[in-house]
């Protein structure tokens, strides 16, 4: 497993990655409608592309696959936090949440905050998130619960 930065070009690999922990593991979670609303099947490249490029987020590799990628801002926001299905419960989130977290505290952030998906509450949880509030988002017209989560450079972190 090695975590590095993004490269350009690779914004169809993450569209991937996204995709497929939405449909895969979020839909536990959310019902069909939201699920599409989310993550559809359709997408603007050229946007997606753009919003890749701005949050510039790292990427994990398995085996030479990207398997999942996520995101640190300079102001402590993880925007993208996302495990490709077939990934998932493998470590490969683990390892990325305590890379990100090591960044953080090199970076000297005080406090780590992001909008989580029902399904990753508990993931979030065990590396010292707290529940700041619980959210309601409208993305194409469906609504979607989530909720702000924190945690501060001090917090716990288990990683189970």
């Amino acid at each position: 497993m090695q975590i590095r930065p993004y490269r350009r070009g690779e914004e169809d690999a993450l569209h991937a990655v996204f995709y497929s922990s939405v449909h895969e593991i979020a839909a536990r979670q959310y019902t069909p409608s939201q699920i599409e609303a989310w993550a559809p099947c359709a997408v603007d490249a050229a946007l997606w592309q753009k919003r890749i490029q701005s949050i510039s987020p790292y990427v994990v590799e398995v085996g030479g696959q990207i398997a999942a990628y996520g995101d640190l801002q300079a102001h402590g926001y993880i925007d993208h936090f996302f495990v490709a299905g077939r990934f998932g419960r493998q470590g490969v989130g683990t390892a990325l949440m305590q890379f990100l977290l090591a960044q953080a505290s090199r970076q000297g952030i005080a406090e780590i905050t992001s909008d989580v998906s029902l399904a990753a509450q508990a993931f979030f949880e065990s590396f010292g998130f707290r529940y700041v509030e619980h959210k309601v988002v409208t993305i194409r017209g469906v609504e979607l619960a989530n909720a702000l989560m924190a945690r501060s450079s001090g917090g716990q972190s288990s990683g189970s």
